[in-house]
């Protein structure tokens, strides 16, 4: 397990390396999409590249890079809502760790807060993922959907590659002389992050599927 997880972190960071911008639109995306590629890894190494090549990159362009992912990630879990309903993502949801607890709190959410959810939830752990198949379920307004979807996403993927930026000189100076180069740094963090993840998901579903049965 492990090594998989080392595999899936690096991957991001060398993926993100090469491709720039179009990385970060493309891994904000399949995690916008309910797949777990964690955004607090994605958007923070973007903000690493605008610190490492500042000519190349800005912290704006990774922003906004960032929510066009969750725009179109997102459109694919309001699809599936739509048309596959709940019965669909609890058949197919376990094979990408979507937990029915999740769905049941991204409903809550959105039946309390309306469309406005959609807004508010992007700065929302779990919620932010999982918000926009019950969106989907309910038949909001696509084009609705797609506006809060950007506008909410904007301000945490701009936090996330700002605090990158910010990290870089650190990464530099103190922790790169250990680990050789920053991005090692980060994916050993990620690692770690994955691990929770997963860790916290098949442990955390069993429980919550046997509290319901009770």
């Amino acid at each position: 397990m492990e090594t998989i997880l080392s595999a899936v972190t690096l991957w991001i960071t060398e993926n993100l390396r090469n491709l720039g911008y179009s990385g970060i639109v493309l891994m904000m995306g399949i995690e916008s999409a309910c797949i777990p590629l964690p955004s607090e890894i994605i958007m923070p190494f973007g903000g690493y590249l605008v610190y490492e090549n500042p000519a190349k990159y800005s912290v704006w362009m990774m922003g906004v890079s960032g929510a066009l992912g969750c725009v179109w990630g997102s459109a694919l879990a309001y699809w599936a809502g739509m048309f596959g309903g709940r019965p669909f993502i609890e058949r197919y949801g376990k094979y990408i760790l979507i937990r029915t607890k999740d769905l049941d709190k991204a409903d809550r959410w959105f039946t309390k807060h309306g469309e406005m959810a959609i807004f508010f939830s992007r700065l929302l752990p779990v919620i932010r993922t999982f918000i926009s198949f019950p969106a989907g379920v309910s038949k909001m307004n696509f084009w609705r959907f797609l506006i809060y979807t950007f506008l909410g996403s904007l301000p945490w993927c701009l936090g996330l590659a700002w605090a990158g930026k910010a990290l870089g000189p650190a990464w530099d100076t103190k922790l790169a002389p250990y680990f050789h180069d920053a991005h090692i740094v980060i994916a050993i963090v990620g690692v770690a992050l994955i691990s929770l993840y997963v860790y916290y998901h098949l442990r955390g579903e069993k429980k919550y599927k046997r509290s319901k049965a009770d």
